[in-house]
This record gives structure tokens, sequence and C-alpha cells, in this order.
């Protein structure tokens, strides 16, 4: 079985290239974020068409996140229970279903923005609040995973010149720690290999050439619990997908099963 994560920068600009992707990858599983669509935008009967059920929640603008699948896709819980308002609503950040052996989560983090704002504030609790909905299905029989774009990159290792974002988000200490909670609730991140260079970074930034010279970031995870990663048999980046026009600046991360 084979699930992936990938933050597509808006699904109806990507729509082309994802359905290729989708059935060149034989991915049977994708948790999307940033969908930039309203949920009757979301392109629903194309993916069907191409053999996915979807579930979404999408309010438009910049978030937005889906889940589709080909191996069922049941009990969906749309939004993040407990989580934080910004700016007075939930933001369309989180969306969880079954989908054949495995639950999963498709996750779309908080940027945060700068340490001093209020999004960064926002970013902090929201991770709690995911920490504390995860819980009971992290500590579950059935193999359980929280992916997505988590803007956090877990180590220094995670980004290209550490010295860069000294004083950053995306790599404080309170937002590594907040991984090592939601870690802690008895999940464990599942490593992804790199298809070129030493590093699998998973975003790279539009400007100045930064995908060709590979400064990029590592902040799209995946996180299970212990039979999830029990049935890991490979992980990876398709950076490949990052390339050629019209490419979003994420690539997908994808994680193969033996279920």
């Amino acid at each position: 079985m084979r699930i992936a994560t990938y933050n597509v920068n808006s699904i109806t600009a990507r729509l082309p290239r994802l359905l290729a992707w989708l059935e060149s990858s034989g991915t049977d599983v994708l948790c999307i974020q940033e969908t930039k669509c309203t949920a009757e935008q979301f392109p629903a009967e194309a993916l069907r068409e191409a053999g996915y059920a979807s579930a979404v929640n999408a309010t438009g603008r910049w978030n937005g996140v889906a889940l589709l699948s080909r191996v069922g896709l049941t009990d969906v819980v749309t939004g993040l229970p407990g989580g934080p308002e910004y700016d007075g609503v939930q933001e369309p950040r989180a969306i969880s279903a079954t989908c054949g052996p495995l639950r999963l989560w498709s996750v779309y983090v908080p940027n945060g923005r700068e340490v001093e704002h209020e999004h960064y504030a926002y970013k902090l609790r929201w991770l709690e609040a995911l920490r504390k909905a995860v819980a009971a299905g992290a500590a579950g029989a059935l193999p359980f995973a929280v992916l997505g774009d988590f803007n956090v990159a877990p180590t220094d290792e995670d980004v290209w010149d550490p010295a860069l974002f000294e004083g950053a988000t995306h790599v404080t200490p309170a937002e590594r720690a907040a991984l090592a909670a939601l870690e802690a609730e008895g999940l464990s991140e599942v490593h992804p290999r790199p298809l070129k260079y030493d590093r699998a970074y998973t975003f790279w930034d539009y400007r100045e050439l930064r995908f060709p010279k590979n400064k990029g970031m590592r902040i799209d995870l995946t996180f299970g619990n212990a039979p999830f990663t029990a049935a890991v048999k490979d992980s990876y980046v398709d950076r490949e997908e990052r390339k050629g026009k019209g490419a979003s600046d994420h690539a997908p991360v994808v994680v193969d099963l033996d279920l």
C-alpha cells in the first residue's frame, strides 16, 4: 500500500500535474495541504473519475486540506477538535479519516510568520491541540499516522543553512519541542530517503533558484504509531515532481507499507 503527503500549493492550479502524478506513482491514499480553494471549488469529480474518493476541509484563500483514497474513505472528521481560532475562526487545517486499514490525518500547521507575531503563538497552540486530538489514535491498535506540512524543520540538518534561520520560525526550540511532545503520545517519525543529494528536503522556495541549488527545508513530515511504523517498507521524497513548469514549491513524500 502506498500513501503520500503533498502540499500542492493550489489544487486547481496543480490539477493536471496531480492527476498525472497519482497515476504514475500508484498512490493509494494522498494527504493534501494548501488546496487554496473552497469546498465547492474542490475538483472532487475529476478525482472521482481517476478512481479516488475525496474528503475536503477548505474555505478558500491560503489554507485547506484534503484526503484522497482509492481504498475506502470513512469516518471523516473535518477540522481539529479543540483547535484554536485565528482572527475569530478555526482555519481549515486538519482532516482525518479511515482509509482501508489505516486511520490518517492530513494537517497543515500554521506558518508562524515571525517569532514575535501572534501567528507564532497561534502555531504553538495549534500544535498542542493536535497533540491532544491524536493521542487516542496514536495509542490504538489500528495503524495510525499524521502526515502533512508541519512548517517545522525537526533538526538543523533539515535546513540548507541553519545560520540563516537563527531567530526565525520553523526552527525554534518551542516548535521542535511541540514535535517531540507529539511523538511522546506514541508516534515516531518516518524518515524519508532523498532521491538525490544527501538530504531529503521537501520544500524549496521559488525565489533565487533555490530548487536547482538545493537550498531547501524538510518540513513535510510523517508521524506514525507502532502498528504503522512496523509496516513501513520504504519512504522517499519524490523530488522529480518538484521539477518543471507549474510545479508546487513542495515535493510529495511517499510512504510504502506492507498492509
